[in-house]
């Protein structure tokens, strides 16, 4: 926070102080700093842990001992697997840039996956790997690993809208490359064992439920400064993203996870603000997560020959979301204006 106050003017004079008015002046700073001292050390001593609401807050430092740890990118091998590895975690990082053929928007894998994929309870990497083959209630099958990053171009990455108008096809070097990263990534990770950080942080419903109108207000004070008043992020002078965008064109449509509440609840309490894990109440992290998904975004893929009623009810039944829904008047879901150019 930047406390400067520019409406302050410099004093125009200033007065000697007598012998004794130092003494007591540098007293007062020195007791000032050994407090300010202490309570820097207390703080930061390695047996302090805090309780935020129902998740616990514990130094850098002993999160080692919590959770898995992937490998170093240094430790990456030479020869054509380390080639893969090295590939995939570049579609990863910036998918638009290198798998941009099948991305509808801005997004990229690391957006929602943070740390490069290795941040646990940010659906880490090394814990997906490890997850599948399994049943997902979302398509009634058992889905491949291949599946489930074919969803995430068809869902976050809204593949709809890219130039080839969908997610790359099965059997693609994307997929290969992807898979190869997040198999090493796990290296060393025990399978069919239930992994602590795996996926995002499950967030019990609060007593007040979740409104997008409190919402508002946790966002502006938490949320806006990065992703902009209007949700559509921040870019470099390149016009690459730095913030991702949280609604509009060019976010992840109706059919990702994260149009979910209270998956992105999780997501928020676990991660959000960026660098400040935890720092948001349960309840504020539904009420914000509430007022992002209550947002419009591109439409849910599966819609097609159907209305937005009809595809709530098939896709959406039993999910905390307000696609279909009617909210100040109007109908959630009916999706947003194709990019220009696509």
């Amino acid at each position: 926070m930047n406390n400067h106050d520019p409406s302050r003017k410099p004093v125009e004079g200033r007065q000697v102080l007598s012998s004794g008015g130092w003494r007591v002046l540098f007293a007062v700073i020195g007791g000032v700093a050994l407090f300010a001292l202490g309570a820097m050390l207390l703080a930061h001593a390695p047996w302090r842990k805090e309780k935020v609401a129902d998740v616990e807050q514990e130094p850098i430092e002993g999160q080692a001992a919590r959770y898995f740890q992937p490998p170093p990118d240094s430790a990456i091998p030479e020869g054509p697997s380390g080639d893969a590895v090295r590939r995939g975690r570049e579609i990863f990082m910036n998918t638009p840039a290198n798998a941009g053929q099948y991305v509808g928007n801005t997004l990229s894998c690391s957006n929602c996956h943070l740390d490069g994929g290795r941040r646990a309870n940010s659906a880490p990497m090394w814990a997906a790997w490890l997850a599948y083959p399994k049943y997902r209630s979302k398509n009634k099958q058992i889905n491949t690993m291949e599946d489930r990053v074919r969803g995430c171009f068809s869902y976050s990455m809204n593949g709809q809208d890219s130039p080839a108008g969908g997610p790359p096809p099965l059997g693609d070097d994307i997929y290969k490359d992807l898979q190869t990263f997040m198999h090493w990534m796990a290296t060393g990770a025990p399978t069919n064992t239930e992994i602590a950080g795996a996926g995002f942080l499950k967030m019990k419903k609060t007593e007040l439920g979740y409104d997008p109108a409190r919402g508002k207000v946790v966002y502006d004070a938490n949320c806006a400064a990065c992703h902009g008043n209007d949700g559509v992020g921040q870019t470099d002078i390149n016009g690459r993203p730095v913030f991702p965008p949280l609604w509009g064109e060019q976010s992840y449509n109706w059919g990702a996870g994260m149009a979910r509440i209270d998956t992105a609840a999780g997501f928020i309490k676990a991660n959000m603000p960026l660098g400040q894990s935890n720092r948001l109440s349960d309840q504020e992290a539904w009420d914000v997560a509430a007022y992002i998904d209550s947002q419009e975004r591109p439409r849910d893929p599966r819609q097609k020959g159907m209305s937005v009623s009809e595809a709530a009810e098939k896709f959406h039944a039993g999910d905390e979301t307000y696609y279909g829904k009617t909210l100040d008047g109007r109908q959630i879901g009916v999706g947003t204006p194709v990019p220009a150019g696509r």
